[in-house]
């Protein structure tokens, strides 16, 4: 299992993985909107699309550069991770500098300590010493997996237009 760009090789199975978290309402919230038809019709623009924040790019005011990665076995598309160079305000306060997902299917399958221990690396390559890592307050699975990969709870929020409280964790990155 390897952490990649995102990749037109991996379509078939990403367009499978966000049908199936339409279907279940379980997944990011980017997920659940995405219009699959859009992507089958022009995956080379979804794909630019979500690379549109790589430090290549001009940014749009308010944004920071990040980079997204996608979990992957063989084909198999498993989950994705977004790493985020720097924070902003918004940042800072909810969704931090890594945010990740596992498709329904393959959740509780050790794949989200894949997709943050992969992330943590890349983070430090980055020159990030210690990563801010947020979940929702009802997220065990998440939280269980922030704490076992060294998070420390800075503590719970509620954060204007976000349905639930967050939880905010500090997580080193490997040296």
């Amino acid at each position: 299992m390897d952490l990649v760009p995102p990749s037109e090789q991996f379509k078939a199975s990403f367009l499978d993985a966000v049908r199936e978290a339409q279907a279940t309402g379980s997944g990011l919230g980017d997920t659940l909107s995405f219009d699959v038809a859009d992507m089958e019709r022009d995956f080379p623009a979804f794909l630019a699309h979500l690379r549109r924040f790589e430090p290549s790019h001009a940014l749009p005011e308010g944004f920071v550069h990040s980079e997204p990665l996608w979990l992957v076995d063989g084909d198999t598309y498993l989950g994705r991770a977004s790493i985020r160079h720097t924070l902003n305000a918004r940042l800072r306060e909810f969704g931090g500098h890594i945010g990740y997902e596992v498709r329904p299917g393959a959740r509780r399958q050790g794949h989200a300590t894949r997709i943050l221990a992969g992330s943590l690396r890349r983070a430090r390559q980055l020159g990030i010493e210690s990563a801010l890592v947020t979940c929702d307050a009802d997220n065990t699975g998440s939280r269980r997996t922030i704490e076992k990969s060294g998070g420390v709870l800075e503590g719970q929020f509620v954060v204007p237009d976000h349905p639930k409280p967050i939880l905010r964790f500090w997580v080193p990155t490997p040296a």
